[in-house]
């Protein structure tokens, strides 16, 4: 019997301002394929999704769900997924990309009992929110991308608290999707390893980068022993754990470089590690520029390097421009 084929799934990070941690995808070349993407892909980030117009299907796991125009999707940060059209029709979207943890950081009570507003603990996930049966919540994603487009006076106030009250919204959906399982039971899939197993780890690194923990604290979350641990995140990322996590300090620290006015050595403290020389070593090795040098450089238009970063997972910027269509 032959070795089943691993499925190719890549990781797209999204450079969120530090002050503003939110980027809009829309216009009117922001259209799917009606070819499904050979790929799953994830993000750092949660996503909202709002479909303007035609139909397709949504693939998470191993059943693809349907969507159509006025169905808003929710996406958490690092659950593997992939989109397409209907054969014959490329339907229009916009995107909204968020850190909820930064955004909302300041804005929330203790006593609110401090809910994941960015979805990433939730299970049993209602991906697709459609327009009849959620009208708020497409009330909601609408009025945030018009404020965004419109960019009146204090519209990043008015966008930060519509965007609290749709990731409260989203928050209670969830929840109420757990008490019921109304939608699908996790035993309905077949879930491949090498896109959802590491999903604890990434989470873990996203959420604690700027500390120093050991490589095993990753396997434990996704319980594994930590030699399999490393074998299938190896597998998955290209990469070892440890240099994975490294990468993402690199990208948090690329972020500072450009959206504040801390030192060098401030940020390499910032994003967790031990010395400015090994943070300097670090950054060479996956950007080829040193800190100072990045700062002081401007992006390009797509939103990546100036310079061609190493094969890593840097190489995975988020989408700046739709996916194009394979010839």
């Amino acid at each position: 019997m032959s070795k089943p084929k691993n499925i190719v799934t890549e990781y797209r990070n999204y450079y969120l301002p530090v002050d503003f941690p939110l980027l809009l995808l829309t216009g009117d070349h922001w259209k799917i394929s009606d070819i499904p993407s050979s790929r799953l892909h994830f993000h750092n980030c949660l996503e909202i999704g709002i479909c303007h117009s035609w139909k397709g299907a949504m693939k998470f796991y191993s059943n693809p769900l349907r969507f159509q125009a006025g169905d808003v999707t929710c996406v958490p940060r690092n659950i593997p997924h992939t989109t397409w059209s209907d054969k014959g029709n490329e339907s229009l979207w916009s995107y909204l990309y968020i850190d909820p943890q930064i955004m909302f950081r300041g804005m929330r009570p203790p006593s609110d009992g401090e809910p994941d507003l960015s979805l990433s603990s939730c299970r049993n996930l209602r991906h697709i929110l459609p327009k009849e049966e959620f009208p708020h919540i497409f009330s909601l994603v609408t009025t945030i991308i018009d404020e965004l487009n419109m960019a009146r006076s204090n519209y990043r106030l008015c966008v930060k608290g519509l965007l609290l009250a749709l990731c409260v919204e989203l928050y209670r959906i969830q929840e109420a999707e757990n008490a019921s399982s109304s939608q699908y039971s996790p035993n309905q899939f077949s879930v491949p390893e090498n896109a959802l197993v590491i999903s604890p780890a990434l989470n873990y690194i996203e959420d604690n980068y700027a500390s120093q923990f050991p490589m095993e604290k990753l396997a434990e979350a996704c319980h594994l022993s930590p030699t399999h641990f490393r074998r299938v995140f190896h597998s998955i990322m290209n990469m070892s754990p440890l240099n994975y996590l490294n990468s993402t300090r690199i990208m948090k620290a690329c972020n500072l470089l450009r959206g504040t006015e801390e030192s060098i050595l401030t940020i390499s403290e910032l994003v967790g590690f031990a010395s400015v020389s090994s943070f300097n070593r670090h950054f060479q090795d996956v950007i080829h520029l040193t800190p100072r040098e990045y700062r002081l450089q401007s992006p390009d238009s797509s939103g990546g390097f100036v310079t061609e970063p190493r094969k890593t997972i840097v190489e995975f910027s988020g989408w700046m421009e739709p996916e194009k269509n394979p010839n």
